[in-house]
């Protein structure tokens, strides 16, 4: 029995060893920075990754010193489950769990991203796929959301006009779904810091009319101080139930506009084709800011019945047809092109 004893003492004395040996290697490589540098690192996350393919890749630009430890430490703050996918700003002096942390917060890099006055769902999604991870089709898809359109009181096909024209802050995987409801969240907040529900109340207009002739505006002018001029042609028009005839609204019916309208499309068969068809179309045809938003509330009084673009961005505006005709002629060799 002794002799067993003297065998067995230092057997269990040297796994014992051994066991804190890698117990104080593996703390050591789970707490301690890999160096001092404080330079920002992007870090990425993809969708569907492992903590097993994160701890690996954080070790491959040497943000850890162990992929093995940093599993270790993930699985011990029972945060394993947790990583959030998205891109982090990252560091060499960060402590392991610092690193663990950020990467568990969804606190990822925001993209800055700008949507201009003025554009259609489709000119967004292109916009939006180029700056992040979306997919185009699925954002169509998403903005023509039946139960969304039904709870917002629209009565158009999509949310054309609803989604807000602003600079937002997006992750790099935000979904198509999320940066819609963001948009129509914003356009929900300037409408009501601006009061245009009280302001159309005194109207015979809904807000649907207001957000689709507010487009045409934002379509016609990029000029602060003709909006409301532009929007006092439009309901002159509208009162004597004349045709609107603006060619954004024939752009939008067709289908691959290639950069020239010509004569065979003021004829296209749409119910955006504002040149056969009498009052607004139906709907948006774009997102309109706030400005163009208030000046269809708010048209100056005028006796203008038609302008046209001078070709410097403002505009000449008429109130018969004859003055009109000789404004074609003096700022425009063509209004349409010939075919």
């Amino acid at each position: 029995m002794p002799k067993i004893k003297s065998i067995l003492l230092p057997l269990f004395a040297g796994v014992i060893i051994f066991t804190w040996a890698v117990a104080i290697f593996f703390y050591y490589q789970a707490t301690v920075p890999v160096g001092i540098s404080t330079q920002t690192v992007t870090f990425n996350i993809t969708p569907g990754a492992t903590l097993k393919q994160v701890s690996k890749k954080l070790k491959n630009h040497n943000l850890i010193r162990n992929e093995n430890a940093f599993r270790m430490l993930a699985n011990i703050r029972q945060k394993q489950t947790h990583i959030q996918i998205g891109e982090y700003e990252l560091n060499e002096s960060m402590l392991p769990i610092d690193i663990l942390k950020v990467i568990t917060s969804g606190k990822t890099v925001l993209q800055l991203i700008t949507i201009p006055e003025g554009y259609r769902i489709t000119e967004m999604a292109e916009l939006l796929a180029k700056k992040i991870s979306i997919n185009k089709e699925e954002f169509i898809k998403e903005s023509r959301d039946k139960g969304l359109i039904k709870k917002l009181n629209i009565t158009s096909k999509s949310l054309e006009g609803y989604l807000f024209p602003e600079t937002y802050h997006f992750s790099k995987y935000s979904s198509e779904k999320i940066i819609i409801q963001t948009m129509i969240k914003t356009f929900q907040e300037r409408i009501k810091s601006h009061k245009v529900l009280d302001q159309i109340k005194n109207s015979d207009m809904t807000l649907h009319d207001v957000i689709t002739l507010a487009s045409l505006i934002e379509k016609e002018t990029g000029m602060h101080g003709e909006r409301k001029h532009i929007s006092s042609v439009f309901h002159n028009r509208l009162r004597r139930k004349m045709r609107l005839q603006t060619d954004p609204t024939v752009i939008y019916a067709i289908k691959n506009f290639d950069g020239n309208i010509r004569k065979k499309d003021l004829g296209i068969d749409s119910p955006y084709n504002t040149y056969r068809h009498k009052g607004l179309p139906p709907g948006p045809i774009a997102s309109p800011g706030i400005k163009s938003i208030i000046a269809a509330i708010n048209p100056i009084k005028t006796n203008h019945l038609y302008f046209v673009s001078k070709k410097n961005g403002s505009h000449y505006f008429s109130s018969n047809l004859k003055e009109h005709n000789r404004a074609v002629q003096k700022y425009q060799l063509k209004k349409v092109t010939q075919n």
